[in-house]
């Protein structure tokens, strides 16, 4: 398993615990008849409903691009593969020029 995949399980396991905070929060003051507990509760459960809906969002999206991105590579491995060689081909003539530049310097 690679290290974005690590970050977003991590990210998703806190997300989750902090929505399961939330909600043991808002049980735990369900009988108080405060005013302000009161008010506090009902902008966290908006809050926390806003949260869950924009993570949903989120995570539609980014599997959407997911998706998107592996379909154009598949649809045109050949041209990626060429396109990734090309890149590379390029890096190490100009390292190698460099170190060519480099090596005459020094004998001068």
């Amino acid at each position: 398993m690679n290290t974005i995949q690590q970050q977003t399980q991590v990210i998703e396991h806190d997300l989750e615990q902090l929505a399961q905070d939330t909600s043991t929060l808002i049980a735990a003051t369900a009988g108080a008849v405060n005013d302000q507990v009161s008010e506090a509760r009902q902008r966290l459960v908006g809050v926390l409903e806003r949260g869950k809906e924009i993570y949903g969002l989120v995570r539609c999206k980014a599997y959407e691009s997911t998706r998107a991105a592996d379909l154009v590579v598949h649809e045109n491995l050949y041209q990626v593969i060429l396109l990734g060689v090309g890149a590379g081909a390029i890096i190490g003539y100009l390292f190698a020029s460099r170190c060519k530049c480099s090596r005459q310097c020094n004998r001068e």
